[in-house]
């Protein structure tokens, strides 16, 4: 994973390139790369992972597996983040029971953490059944803004998430009305990172990644006022209106990412029309983060290059169970594409 799992792909000066099972000469993504990966290749069938941006969710796109992001604090976490509020701990596995299991064993009160949730967390394998009868639906493919979607990825999660009809659901399409949060997410995310190298020197950070020392330095000119606006204001403002939005919809439904796993040691797929900034291919995470609603990833299909797309289920706030639910629902309806061995050349 990248040093302080500060960017959306899986390479780090410290540890080399982590590569995706489904074709070796693309990356999983990240941050959670060898997670992913690792669960693709069915090594053990529980892996942990850190999602501040999407880095649980990413790489569970782009490895073709399951990926949640909790709700926040309801897996507690020691030491706590420096990215503050926007880091989550999540699964990643094969399977949505898997899954399930996993939040079971770790969606329990930690002393330690002053965030981590107290109540008695439900069944999460118990509460699988059920279906989705009766829920109500909201398809958005691109969040209602101007996001170069790729053809095959919007087809495959355009069918995934219609899909939902046939198991009972009412589906609309909708976009839930928000701006992209990019600067919130940018003033909290630099702050943080600009805390986790205070203490390193020049010496230090010359063998760090130029990419992520550019991101603490950027967070060193951060106002505590600013920060804190970012973090109370924008952060609250947000959640309000997807509260609002979930009093109409009981999930929002969206592709994990616009694109399918790209060249391996790239930060954004060369073709450019991402720009050079890894956010901008991953516009359908990170809104959630600054909420702390539960999104899960779930595998829709493969590209005809052979690459998996990913479906985004967002639920409200402490709704994991419900996520959890219609994401088997969609499980046993359309299972999910497996590998057996990497694909690929080096």
């Amino acid at each position: 994973m990248p040093e302080y799992g500060w960017k959306g792909v899986g390479d780090s000066p410290l540890s080399g390139i982590t590569r995706n099972p489904w074709n070796i000469a693309t990356g999983p993504g990240g941050s959670s790369a060898g997670a992913a990966s690792c669960a693709a290749l069915n090594l053990g069938c529980i892996h942990l992972g850190t999602d501040g941006a999407g880095s649980v969710r990413i790489p569970a796109a782009f490895a073709g597996v399951v990926g949640l992001k909790p709700t926040y604090g309801r897996i507690p976490a020691w030491p706590v983040s420096t990215m503050g509020f926007l880091a989550h701990l999540g699964p990643l596995t094969r399977t949505v029971t898997d899954c399930a299991l996993a939040m079971n064993a770790i969606g329990r009160p930690d002393i330690r953490d002053m965030t981590a949730m107290i109540d008695r967390a439900p069944d999460y394998v118990d509460g699988l059944k059920g279906g989705v009868k009766g829920l109500r639906l909201a398809w958005s493919p691109t969040l209602g803004r101007d996001v170069p979607v790729d053809p095959e990825i919007a087809a495959l999660t355009r069918a995934a998430a219609l899909a939902f009809r046939e198991l009972g659901a009412t589906v609309e399409e909708v976009d839930p009305g928000f701006d992209d949060p990019i600067e919130t997410l940018m003033t909290i995310w630099s702050a943080g990172a600009a805390l986790a190298l205070r203490a390193a020197g020049p010496a230090e950070r010359a063998r760090m990644d130029p990419g992520l020392v550019a991101v603490a330095e950027q967070g060193e000119r951060v106002a505590g006022a600013a920060y804190v606006d970012a973090l109370l204001n924008q952060r609250n403002a947000l959640a309000h209106k997807m509260a609002q939005f979930h009093a109409r919809f009981d999930l929002l439904l969206t592709p994990t990412l616009p694109l399918p796993a790209f060249e391996v040691g790239m930060n954004t797929p060369g073709h450019g029309a991402y720009g050079d900034d890894w956010t901008r291919w991953t516009p359908f995470t990170y809104p959630f983060n600054i909420t702390q609603a539960p999104a899960i990833s779930l595998p829709c299909g493969l590209t005809g290059a052979g690459l998996p797309a990913g479906l985004q289920l967002v639920g409200a706030f402490g709704r994991d169970a419900l996520v959890l639910r219609a994401a088997a629902a969609f499980e046993t309806a359309r299972p999910f594409a497996r590998i057996d061995a990497p694909v690929g050349t080096a």
